[in-house]
């Protein structure tokens, strides 16, 4: 079931809309990872393997051996605004996709790869500047980090989440749960959950911090085909299941809203309008223009995952663009 990731390079142009970032890694001294459970070795193996493969700038990294997803669980998550623009278009079972932009700060930006003992691999996106690194991340072990804080990605069985802000809604603590930061749930998700059902009984086992910042709201999608948006409304957690041949999300609340009203919102009401005509059927290189559709200023990748074949293709400021492919179980 352990799998590494293959990646190789392409270049095409720009399309998307994407996020900003939430949390930090516990605080450790001197930038001491706190994460990692590596041995000698696959720290250096881990460390070696950074490379710089685009202008943004943007990194890759293969994680080697294991970290602890739970270490300072309970702490209290520091927390800034995300604005997203996500979709699962599932109207072809056969090439399910999931596709996000990602608008911040110009910060650099790293692809990871991970592959625990005891969870699933993966493939995410980190924005490093939220593990503390300088302009020079070579060797710096705060790099090691890394699987804290994915903004999102997708994991060997199909499995692909991401976030985006919402500002009306409130997590009211459950009594007897750990909690977890509003971005580390994503890395708890993608180790554990091979399906929709399992990522959203994830979110059901903690209770979300989302102090010091706006709150967020999720979109799940799998390999079956299957999607839902989890979000907070009146201090509870619901998450609603896609019911026809796409689901979106972008800044506005969506559970339980009429979609006229959500097609009010310009980014979600393109997205839909595409999506519609579609049939939820699109393939990578349209689901990067109808990101594109909706890229802003700051936008900083735009990415698309194939919930069956494994493919991503990822999209960075410069205009470059990556390939990767993960092995699906």
């Amino acid at each position: 079931m352990r799998r590494i990731l293959l990646a190789t390079g392409l270049a095409l142009l720009l399309a998307g809309t994407g996020c900003a970032a939430s949390e930090r890694p516990p605080a450790s001294a001197a930038g001491a990872p706190t994460a990692s459970r590596q041995d000698a070795s696959q720290v250096e193996r881990t460390l070696a393997s950074l490379r710089k493969v685009d202008d943004l700038p943007l990194y890759e990294m293969t994680y080697v051996g294991d970290y602890d997803p739970t270490v300072g669980i309970s702490g209290t998550a520091e927390a800034s605004p995300f604005g997203c623009s996500l979709f699962a278009a599932l109207g072809d079972r056969s090439r399910p996709l999931f596709g996000r932009n990602f608008d911040w700060q110009p910060n650099p930006a790293l692809v990871l790869r991970t592959d625990p003992p005891d969870g699933y691999a993966s493939i995410s996106l980190v924005d490093m500047s939220y593990l503390g690194v300088g302009d020079d991340p070579t060797g710096d072990r705060r790099l090691l980090d890394a699987p804290l804080l994915p903004f999102d990605g997708m994991n060997e069985r199909g499995l692909a989440v991401g976030l985006a802000a919402d500002d009306g809604a409130t997590a009211r603590p459950v009594p007897g749960r750990p909690t977890a930061g509003s971005v580390r749930i994503l890395r708890l998700v993608l180790d554990e959950a091979a399906t929709v059902d399992e990522a959203i009984a994830v979110f059901e086992r903690y209770n979300l911090d989302f102090g010091g910042g706006p709150p967020l709201h999720y979109l799940l999608a799998d390999a079956t085909g299957a999607s839902a948006v989890v979000e907070f409304v009146d201090g509870e957690m619901r998450a609603e299941r896609g019911r026809g041949t796409w689901q979106a999300l972008t800044n506005v609340p969506a559970v339980g809203v009429a979609d006229r009203d959500l097609r009010r919102d310009h980014r979600y009401g393109l997205l839909a309008e595409a999506l519609d005509r579609a049939g939820g059927a699109v393939d990578a290189p349209t689901a990067l223009r109808m990101l594109g559709s909706v890229r802003q200023a700051h936008t900083r990748w735009s990415v698309v995952y194939g919930l069956k074949t494994g493919e991503v293709r990822l999209v960075t400021a410069g205009g470059g663009e990556r390939a990767y492919r993960l092995p699906m179980s």
